[in-house]
This record gives C-alpha cells, sequence and structure tokens, in this order.
C-alpha cells in the first residue's frame, strides 16, 4: 500500500511538472477570481458537527492558493470569502466564527512575502474587531508591490454598481454639475473607476470550487469578460493540478470580449 501511495505521489509531480511548463506568462491570466465554496460540506462529510472546521480549511487553502498564484506571476487575486448575503442568511454562531478566521487570515496574509491586502465590500454590517482587523491589514501593506490579494468580505455586486453610483453622483454634484452633464459624461469608464476594485485590471479568470456553477453576486461589472472555470473538488480539497488545469484551459480559450 505505501509502494502504491508513492508511486501515485510522484506521477502525480510529474504531471503536475509538465503542466506548470505548458504555462507561460503570455497565456496566464492577469487577474484570477476565486469563489471558495464547499467548506460547509467538507465539514459534514468528515463529520465535523460545526462549519468552523470546514471554513478553517478553506481559509487555510486560500493562503496556498494564493502561494501558487504568487509564484507563477499572477498580479491579482480576489477571494470571496463572505457576501453581504451570507451575513443575514447564515445563523450567528457561524458567523462568529467565520469574522474571526477572516481576521486571522487577513492577519497572516498582511505579513507574508510582500502582498498587499485590500478589503473589497462594505464594511457597514461588519463587527468592529473584522473591521478593525481589515483595515490594519490594508494600512500594513498599502506600499507593497507584491501579488494584489481582495479580500471580498461583506461583498454583493449589485451593492457594489449602487455605491459606485451613488459616488459618481455625490462627487458631480460636488463640483457643481449638473444632471444633464453628468448624463453625457456617465461612461462605463468612469463606473468602474468607482467600484471597490477601480483601478484594478478586471479578472480574466473566474474560477468556483465544489461544482456549483453560479455567481452569487460576485463582480457582476468585472467579470462582463471574464472566463469562467468550475471544479468539483470542495474548497479545502482543491489541489494545485486543479488549478494548474483551470490555467491551461483558460490558455486554449480564444477570448471574444463580447463577440
Amino acid at each position: 500500500m505505501r509502494q502504491i501511495t508513492l508511486g501515485r505521489g510522484l506521477l502525480y509531480r510529474v504531471y503536475q511538472r509538465r503542466l506548470r511548463r505548458g504555462l507561460t506568462s503570455a497565456v496566464l491570466p492577469r487577474h484570477v477570481a476565486m469563489i471558495i465554496d464547499g467548506n460547509r460540506r467538507w465539514a459534514k462529510q468528515l463529520g465535523y458537527d460545526s462549519a468552523a472546521h470546514g471554513h478553517r480549511a478553506g481559509a487555510a487553502k486560500m493562503r496556498e492558493f494564493l502561494e501558487w498564484c504568487d509564484d507563477l506571476g499572477i498580479s491579482v487575486v480576489t477571494l470571496y470569502l463572505l457576501s453581504a448575503d451570507n451575513l443575514t442568511q447564515r445563523p450567528t454562531e457561524e458567523l462568529d466564527a467565520l469574522f474571526e478566521i477572516i481576521a486571522d487570515l487577513a492577519e497572516d496574509l498582511s505579513h507574508y512575502r510582500d502582498w498587499r491586502v485590500q478589503q473589497v465590500g462594505s464594511k457597514k454590517c461588519l463587527p468592529g474587531p473584522l473591521e478593525a482587523a481589515l483595515s490594519a491589514a490594508e494600512a500594513r501593506t498599502s506600499d507593497h508591490r507584491g501579488l494584489h490579494v481582495n479580500l471580498a468580505v461583506g461583498y454583493g455586486g449589485r451593492t457594489e454598481i449602487t455605491d459606485a453610483m451613488r459616488s459618481i453622483v455625490a462627487t458631480h454634484h460636488a463640483h457643481g454639475g449638473t444632471l444633464e452633464d453628468l448624463a453625457e459624461t456617465l461612461t462605463p469608464e468612469l463606473i468602474g473607476q468607482h467600484l471597490y476594485t477601480g483601478g484594478q485590471p478586471d479578472p480574466d479568470l473566474v474560477i468556483r470550487t465544489s461544482g456549483e456553477q453560479r455567481l452569487s453576486d460576485f463582480m457582476l461589472w468585472q467579470s462582463a469578460h471574464s472566463e469562467f472555470y468550475f471544479v468539483e473538488a470542495l474548497g479545502p480539497d482543491l489541489r494545485q493540478v486543479d488549478f494548474l488545469r483551470a490555467l491551461r484551459d483558460f490558455a486554449k480559450r480564444h477570448r471574444r470580449f463580447g463577440g
């Protein structure tokens, strides 16, 4: 049995190296967005009595996932960790544990390599300790030039677009502009500048774990021309070879950008 396991491990590493050799900077995405899904199912399948075990395992996997991206030279990664809908639909006990896990993850990432950490989402409904942890991670890494890590926490795509429009109107009004002027100057590019991710490239590739095939209100504006890849593995079970296969698939696609 041990020889079989070692043999499989060797074959796995050989296959993984072969996948990596086929990926050059010319075919890699600049921005990868990840919908980490299946943490609760993972915990349930293993017999844990709390979803927190799955969320902790998922957070640990996301740290590993970021390393894979950084080592390949990907510039921006967005992790969908907590949606605005989750804040009203999940049990209080689960949310309390999740708040702590996300705060710990933000703290950990802000001390790792030269990564820049940024929260994307609304802080309005987040508890004070989590908001403070996210703000501290942002401040600590604001001058870092390595991998840009967006933590989508308290995030909702429709709310983001609404907030962007409010910001545009408020800015326009502050400069004494009229509604007629605003109507003439309003463009997709202007809206993009006022999103939570303003100034960043849109995601080239959106990955979702657990086999579910839906966006769940994630980066609705930014993903207009993104490629999508769905992985059957639950979040904590994601393997590097799964990610490399997603990148290989992405590299083979002909991006039409709306065509």
